[in-house]
């Protein structure tokens, strides 16, 4: 039924439940998993002027080592469990528009992403990579909550 999925991360403990689900499907399927991290350029791009440029140099390659480490979770968790077939990417750029061409371009058949239950105010203000992808993916995407506590 599925041969690529795709799970999205940010190295969270939010995405957790979505981890193990995401394994769980691939397993279940004999699937591809994909793993893929991306350095938000919004967040890179934050810090306007010269005065900033010393006290954050650096911040892109700290946010890219962070998405290195969390895919490499991913694919020692999901070897543990007996998927063996892992692809992982870490690429920059707008969060959702990332994810909803990676699942384009590899072909994803199915997207497995952690949200996390975040009371009204602030997914107003800040809205949610995971409703962008789901509204606009062309493919299943299968949402796995987490409560904040």
């Amino acid at each position: 039924m599925y041969d690529r999925i795709l799970l999205p991360t940010d190295g969270s403990e939010g995405v957790d439940r979505a981890v193990t689900h995401a394994i769980d499907a691939a397993n279940r399927y004999d699937a591809e998993l994909h793993v893929l991290f991306v350095v938000d350029s919004g967040v890179v791009n934050a810090y306007p002027g010269d005065e900033f440029v010393h006290e954050f140099e650096g911040v892109e390659q700290t946010l890219e080592d962070v998405g290195h480490e969390a895919v490499d979770r991913v694919r020692e968790a999901a070897a543990d469990a007996g998927v063996e077939d892992v692809v992982t990417a870490v690429t920059h750029g707008e969060p959702h528009e990332e994810i909803l061409r990676y699942i384009d371009e590899e072909d994803v058949d199915l997207t497995v992403m952690g949200t996390t239950d975040r009371p009204g105010e602030y997914r107003r203000l800040l809205g949610s990579v995971t409703e962008r992808v789901a509204r606009r993916s062309s493919t299943p995407v299968s949402i796995v909550k987490t409560t904040v506590e």
